[in-house]
C-alpha cells in the first residue's frame, strides 16, 4: 500500500486514539506488525501547545517513518499552519480528523461534527493540502446520523482537494461507539472514488479482518480499540491475511516482555510518576480477558513507583506459571 510516495509495509494502520496512542505505543504496534502507526489528535490552536499534554503529542523523537500526525479544528487556516508547523517538525504524513465522536470535540464544531458542513469540510482540505507539500489524508464517519450517510460526498470532496487517502470507520457520528460497524457505506466509497480507502470499525479479529477487506474492496485496514491491550493483533492478522491461517497466540513469556518494555517506554517518555499513571489503563487492557485479575489488577493500580508496578507484573507472571505448571 503507499500513501504518496511512502510504501508502507503492510495495509494495517493504528487508528489514533486521544490518550492511547502515544509514542510508545505506536513504537510498540510497529514492533508487532502495524504497518503505520497514526498519532493521537493535536489541536489546531498552537495557543495550547505549550501544555505537558500536547508537548507529549508533539514528540516523534526516534519514530519509525513515515511519522503521521493528526489534527483537529474547525477553522481552516488554523489547520493549516498547524499542519504547516508540523512538518516543519518532521511530519511525514498530515491526517485531518473528522471522524471523532467526543462530545468535547464536537462542541467546538471539530472532528465528526464537521461532516454536517460540506462546504467547510472542502474549505478546509484546500487549505491544508495547500499549506504543506506531504501527504494529507482524512479520518470520517459514515455521516453526522444514520439519516445522513454522506460519506461518498465527503470522499469526493477530499478527492478534489487533493487528500491522499481516506480512513472510514462504519459507524455515524450520533452512533459514537454504540452498535456494529456497519460496511455497506465503506464499500460504496471504495466503489466511486479513487482515493485509497481504510476500513475501520470492529476489526477485532484476523478473521474479521479477511471479512470486511472482501466485502468492502479497502486498499487496508485501520485497527483502533481492538489493539489495547492486544498490540500483537496486527501481526496476527498480516499473516491470516498472507498465509490465510492463524498464528498460535503469543506464550506468557512473550507477552511478558512485551508489557515490561511498554512499561519501561512509557515511564521514560513521561517521567516515572506521570508514566505510573498513564500505565494503569494499558495494564487493565492487557489484563482483561482473565478472570482472575482483579487482585493483580488492583494492586496495579495502587502502585506509585515505577518498580513497584514492574514488580506486581512479574509477579502476576509467576503465579500464572506456576498455576500451569
Amino acid at each position: 500500500m503507499h500513501i504518496g510516495p511512502w510504501r508502507l509495509p503492510n495495509n494495517l494502520v493504528l487508528a489514533p486514539m486521544a490518550g492511547v496512542t502515544d509514542r510508545p505505543f505506536r513504537h510498540l504496534c510497529r514492533r508487532l506488525g502495524a504497518g503505520m502507526a497514526v498519532s493521537e489528535m493535536i489541536t489546531s490552536d498552537t495557543r495550547l501547545w505549550h501544555t505537558d499534554k500536547t508537548r507529549h503529542r508533539l514528540d516523534h523523537d526516534g519514530e519509525p517513518e513515515p511519522r503521521v500526525v493528526q489534527i483537529a479544528g474547525a477553522e481552516p487556516q488554523m489547520l493549516a499552519e498547524a499542519a504547516r508547523l508540523n512538518v516543519e517538525r518532521g511530519a511525514h504524513i498530515i491526517d485531518i480528523n473528522m471522524g471523532c465522536p467526543a462530545k468535547k470535540v464536537c462542541r467546538r464544531q471539530a472532528g465528526s461534527a464537521l461532516l454536517a458542513d460540506e462546504p467547510l469540510v472542502g474549505r478546509i482540505l484546500g487549505a491544508v493540502v495547500a499549506a504543506v507539500d506531504v501527504p494529507v489524508t482524512l479520518k470520517i464517519r459514515t455521516g453526522p446520523d444514520p439519516a445522513q450517510r454522506n460519506a461518498v460526498r465527503i470522499a469526493h470532496i477530499a478527492e478534489n482537494a487533493g487528500i491522499t487517502a481516506l480512513a472510514v470507520h462504519g459507524r455515524t457520528r450520533s452512533d459514537a461507539y454504540r452498535g456494529h460497524a456497519e460496511y455497506d457505506t465503506i464499500a460504496e466509497v471504495v466503489s466511486r472514488t479513487s482515493l485509497p480507502v481504510l476500513a475501520n470499525g470492529d476489526i477485532t479479529t484476523p478473521q474479521a479482518a479477511g471479512r470486511v477487506l472482501e466485502y468492502t474492496g479497502a486498499s487496508g485496514l485501520m485497527i483502533g480499540r481492538a489493539a489495547q491491550g492486544r498490540p500483537w493483533l496486527f501481526r496476527e492478522i498480516s499473516h491470516f491475511l498472507t498465509h490465510g491461517c492463524e498464528l498460535p497466540p503469543p506464550s506468557a513469556d512473550e507477552v511478558h516482555a512485551i508489557m515490561r518494555r511498554h512499561l519501561q517506554d512509557l515511564h521514560a517518555f513521561y517521567g516515572e510518576y506521570t508514566g505510573v499513571r498513564i500505565a494503569r489503563k494499558h495494564l487493565g487492557w492487557y489484563l482483561a480477558n482473565d478472570p482472575g485479575q482483579k487482585p493483580w489488577r488492583q494492586a496495579l493500580m495502587r502502585a506509585t513507583a515505577a518498580p513497584e508496578q514492574l514488580e506486581i507484573v512479574a509477579g502476576y507472571f509467576r503465579q500464572a506459571a506456576r498455576a500451569a505448571a
